[in-house]
């Protein structure tokens, strides 16, 4: 009997995916394998023999009585829309687990119907990259697919240069994306909305089941997903880059870690990726676009919504006017939770402002500079040589003190504040050492990761004008 249910292929209409098998790949060997994900999922027992797990997790071997697929779907990139699908991963299946399903998808896995030319490959490097920045994140505790395994492989992959090529084991709570059911509005029958409609309910949100309106109560609940989730990747300095409808999943987890990258100087138009020429995804700008993309997944949902179009347009108009100022409350809470303000009552927004604005002004660093406030030393000594930074840091003991006594705002900030982060600098250096064979940086870097919260000796320091040219990329 399988260990893996697909209930992706037999629940929804085929029109939604391709029956694929992965591709097999030449002389694959075990790099990473993440027990402790394999544990918690329920299928070390499955992947106990070092062989099988070589030969499932590579793709040359399907689980007995499974069901690979692709995922058709579509999307809006950087605001075009594209008819896309899996190009590169294949679904092996879902796991079952007391939390629910997970998905099992291998990336880098071959060629299918949805490739448009492309190779269906990855690189090692890629896959080490998605790796180490999705355990990040969920040890940072962020929303996140996560990492099974990384399996390195003999088969060349090219890109700009010939690479050596991988296969990421990829968790998610599901592949279903806003570009999914752009794909079941747009290009197939109403019915097949209607069942994604129902299944992603069933999967991910069956309370609203109880809902007179499930398209409506979807809707809500998925921008409330999104508003959390960003407001955690602006918490921590993170950037995704590449903030397309097809990479926003229905669950609200973080997914594709292509050009993401993490702001360390402080500015709020920071960006990375090679491909975001116009800083459309940019730092602050994502809030925006998670409000772009909401409002393309309302569109889709239209159609269940209300049968009149123009009382449907009226009841989403409703509910998207929320989002700008529900998100702006929760935004000022979590930044005044970094300041350490525990009674956040009668606390202006002023504290918040003027204190991003003396981020900018000074090229402070974004993470490193909330801790140092807690710790003092030399970067609050040098802000101090400003006569604006000085009134605001009397502002700042004042609000924090209010109702409440030094430790515990110290302890708002340490929750709140990671110490460490994925450096841009440190990611190239472990994974430049690792595609030459020497993982050992890259595993002292992982581990290290894996408390970003715990008290660190010293702060993470940047070499100078190292992101002034840094660069990310896709990979595909």
């Amino acid at each position: 009997m399988t260990w893996l249910k697909n209930t992706y292929a037999t629940q929804l209409p085929n029109s939604l995916f391709s029956p694929q098998v992965p591709v097999p790949v030449s002389n694959p060997s075990m790099t990473l394998y993440n027990g402790a994900l394999a544990i918690e999922l329920g299928v070390d027992e499955h992947l106990k023999e070092e062989r099988q797990a070589l030969e499932y997790l590579s793709g040359n071997e399907i689980v007995p009585e499974s069901q690979p697929i692709a995922q058709a779907y579509a999307g809006h990139q950087f605001g075009h829309f594209n008819k896309l699908g899996d190009g590169r991963a294949v679904l092996l299946g879902e796991i079952e687990t007391r939390k629910g399903l997970y998905d099992l998808q291998l990336k880098g896995s071959g060629q299918t119907p949805y490739s448009r030319r492309g190779d269906g490959r990855a690189t090692f490097y890629s896959m080490l990259r998605e790796y180490l920045i999705s355990e990040a994140m969920h040890a940072l505790g962020i929303p996140t697919t996560r990492s099974l395994a990384v399996i390195k492989t003999t088969d060349k992959v090219f890109r700009e240069q010939i690479n050596e090529g991988a296969v990421l084991s990829r968790v998610a709570a599901s592949h279903i994306r806003v570009g999914t059911f752009e794909y079941a509005r747009y290009l197939r029958e109403e019915g097949d909305l209607v069942s994604l409609l129902q299944y992603t309910i069933e999967r991910h949100y069956p309370e609203l089941l109880n809902h007179e309106n499930h398209a409506l109560a979807l809707l809500e609940r998925v921008m409330q997903k999104q508003k959390e989730l960003i407001i955690n990747w602006l918490r921590v300095g993170f950037i995704h880059g590449v903030m397309n409808t097809d990479n926003m999943a229905i669950s609200g987890e973080t997914i594709d870690y292509g050009p993401c990258a993490f702001m360390n100087t402080y500015h709020p138009r920071t960006v990375f990726s090679s491909i975001d020429t116009g800083g459309r995804y940019a730092f602050a700008n994502q809030p925006n676009m998670a409000f772009w993309n909401l409002q393309v997944f309302a569109n889709a949902l239209i159609p269940l919504i209300d049968k009149d179009e123009e009382v449907a347009n009226s009841k989403v108009d409703k509910v998207m006017k929320r989002f700008p100022e529900t998100f702006s409350n929760v935004f000022f809470e979590m930044m005044n939770n970094k300041l350490g303000i525990v009674n956040q009552v009668g606390v202006g927004r002023e504290l918040v402002q003027d204190c991003l604005e003396l981020l900018a002004k000074h090229q402070v660093d974004y993470t490193n500079f909330f801790t140092a406030l807690r710790w003092g030393g030399e970067l609050i000594d040098k802000l101090r040589h400003d006569e604006s930074f000085k009134t605001w840091y009397v502002q700042w003991n004042i609000a924090r003190v209010k109702g409440a006594s030094v430790e515990e705002s110290d302890a708002l900030m340490v929750k709140n504040n990671p110490v460490v982060i994925p450096r841009n600098h440190m990611v190239e250096e472990v994974l430049n050492s690792a595609v030459v064979g020497d993982m050992k940086p890259f595993q002292t870097f992982l581990e290290e990761l894996s408390s970003p919260y715990k008290e660190k000796a010293s702060l993470q320091l940047v070499p100078a004008n190292f992101d002034a040219s840094y660069q990310t990329f896709c990979g595909t």
